[in-house]
């Protein structure tokens, strides 16, 4: 990168050419106008712009800049079509970012991967069936568990999430942590929660979900 310095009167600068916008901000007016006219005659023939401006007065400058991503691993195995979409998780190190696939995260970074778990516990005294009967007018996919590994007392939500019966006054929600099954664990306990307000009316549907119940056996 090619630059020149210019000496004025208690001034040294360094100005480089490649520069597009350059800020002249010193007391010395007169010394700092004599610059500010070498400068653009120097560089007369590039789009520079050579601001000087005064105390307090506020500089505003806008900066285009583009970022590139490159796709690494299984991501680019297969080159795109002109407007398809290439999905992948974007990875930032220092000042380049790449795009790959989540199992290619501990290949081509330090990163690693890990599942979490879930469990919590719902004060309920109310009826088992009534809350999964409340589920299914919620959810699309509201089936029961196996029954050996269960004992009939646990059914799953989107397969997603997994309401067992504890005990008479509890029951629990275990899922596996991620975005979606985060907000359906977060609809579930407020369902639970809202049950435990209406406990005349759940206790009139708890009669209902039996006799169906009885009715289908």
């Amino acid at each position: 990168m090619m630059n020149k310095t210019f000496f004025a009167p208690w001034i040294k600068l360094r100005f480089y050419t490649s520069a597009s916008i350059t800020v002249l901000d010193l007391h010395l007016w007169n010394e700092i106008g004599r610059l500010k006219q070498k400068l653009i005659t120097q560089f007369a023939d590039r789009n520079t712009k050579i601001i000087s401006p005064k105390n307090c007065q506020s500089v505003e400058m806008y900066f285009n800049s583009e970022k590139m991503e490159k796709t690494i691993g299984r991501v680019a195995e297969k080159t795109p079509e002109v407007g398809e979409t290439v999905s992948g998780l974007l990875v930032k190190k220092a000042f380049t970012y790449q795009i790959m696939a989540l199992d290619d995260l501990h290949v081509f970074s330090q990163l690693s991967i890990t599942n979490s778990s879930q469990r919590i516990t719902i004060a309920y005294t109310g009826a088992f069936g009534v809350l999964k009967h409340r589920l299914k007018q919620i959810f699309e996919s509201v089936e029961s568990l196996p029954y050996e590994e269960y004992e009939g007392r646990a059914f799953g939500v989107h397969e997603r999430l997994t309401v067992k019966y504890e005990s008479e006054k509890h029951i629990s929600l275990h899922w596996r942590s991620d975005s979606i099954s985060d907000m359906v664990s977060d609809s579930v306990v407020a369902l639970v929660l809202n049950i435990g307000r209406e406990i005349p009316k759940v206790a009139v549907e708890s009669e209902e979900a039996t006799k169906t119940e009885e009715e289908k056996n």
